[in-house]
């Protein structure tokens, strides 16, 4: 029997808004996940850090503060130094459809906008990690 997925949940840099990402950790418990905040105010090294001790599947990151190019080009870089390539990195936020492009180029997966229903991210979230762990 495997696992439950691990998802590490974190919010970076000085943005102080976690309800949304509260509420994702929330329903992913819900779901049957093993999840674990960080709390406010983290950076991309306590982050990756973090993830590397929890042994986590997945790094979501809730960003509301416009950080998005900077924070997520950090995680990707800090992830792969640490050759963590199989943690799949996503997240959600006020992020523009452009940047989301461009930040899925750069092995970002994809990214959520507020009000995206959680049975989407659960699935998603799920049939990522499963074909992770198939590999």
């Amino acid at each position: 029997m495997s696992r439950p997925v691990r998802v590490l949940i974190a919010k970076v840099g000085l943005d102080g808004h976690d309800r949304g990402a509260k509420v994702i950790a929330s329903f992913l418990r819900d779901a049957g996940m093993e999840v674990i905040y960080t709390g406010l105010r983290q950076t991309p090294e306590m982050v990756v850090n973090a993830a590397l001790q929890e042994d986590v599947d997945v790094i979501g990151i809730s960003i509301l503060s416009g950080a998005h190019m900077t924070v997520f080009p950090k995680i990707i870089k800090l992830i792969k130094e640490k050759d963590m390539n199989d943690v799949l990195i996503t997240g959600g936020g006020i992020i523009p459809e452009e940047d989301m492009k461009k930040l899925h180029e750069m092995g970002v997966g994809k990214l959520f906008p507020p009000g995206t229903d959680t049975k989407v991210i659960i699935s998603y979230i799920n049939e990522e990690v499963k074909e992770k762990r198939n590999f």
